[in-house]
């Protein structure tokens, strides 16, 4: 899951981010209006925190532009603003939520999970094959046995099974599990993909997650 944070105080954007990623999100940082615009037009994000309060343009503004692209995106608003009529403004603006800061992490993950539950609607788990991955509780089965993954690899799991049948490059999971976005070395994928199929225990006979030579990987039902 990607998330884009548009704040201008580094102390919290750099908050965020952390204990954002310390969850298994991807997370990319604005702290000004028209550069958060810019990124949220993208349509590379998943969820968006915005502050109200920015350099060059505001949050509401920019929940009102990125609404006449993406309807459907999460928008959860990180504000000092407190009244009842700022907070209804905020909503009326396009916001899903609306939290006032200071907050407590906590709250604000549960917040983003309550909207990225509803963005899913009833899809239920990610699956392949024997392997069910469950974004609700965190969980990994196979063959209803759990099976306990780190954080990355449970987000680098999570990335193959939302793209399964296309082929996963290796710059685009570099860029989205670990939110890398320069020349790097990839082999830490290598690595995290044997860890994973060890733990899955995929034998030669359970291909599901299988080596594009020279491009990336895919995750295939057989």
């Amino acid at each position: 899951m990607r998330i884009l944070v548009v704040e201008d105080e580094p102390g919290i954007a750099n908050f965020l981010r952390q204990g954002l990623e310390e969850e298994a999100f991807s997370v990319d940082t604005a702290d000004e209006g028209p550069i958060g615009l810019e990124m949220a037009l993208s349509g590379e994000y998943d969820i968006l925190l915005l502050d109200w309060m920015l350099p060059g343009m505001s949050g509401i503004e920019i929940c009102r532009q990125f609404r006449k692209t993406f309807a459907d995106t999460p928008v959860i608003f990180l504000t000092a603003k407190d009244t009842v009529q700022e907070t209804i403004f905020g909503l009326q603006s396009g916001a899903n939520d609306y939290i006032k800061k200071p907050f407590h992490f906590d709250e604000l993950l549960e917040r983003i999970r309550v909207q990225l539950r509803s963005k899913a609607g009833d899809l239920g788990p990610l699956t392949l094959g024997p392997i069910s991955l469950d974004l609700n509780t965190h969980q990994v089965f196979k063959h209803d046995e759990e099976i306990h993954l780190t954080q990355k690899e449970f987000a680098l799991l999570e990335f193959l099974l939302r793209n399964k049948g296309s082929v996963c490059r290796r710059t685009r999971i570099i860029e989205s599990v670990w939110d890398i976005h320069f020349d790097y070395n990839t082999s830490i994928i290598d690595v995290y993909i044997n860890a994973l199929r060890k733990k899955l225990d995929l034998s030669d006979a359970e291909p599901y997650i299988q080596t594009v030579r020279g491009v990336g990987y895919i995750a295939k039902e057989l």
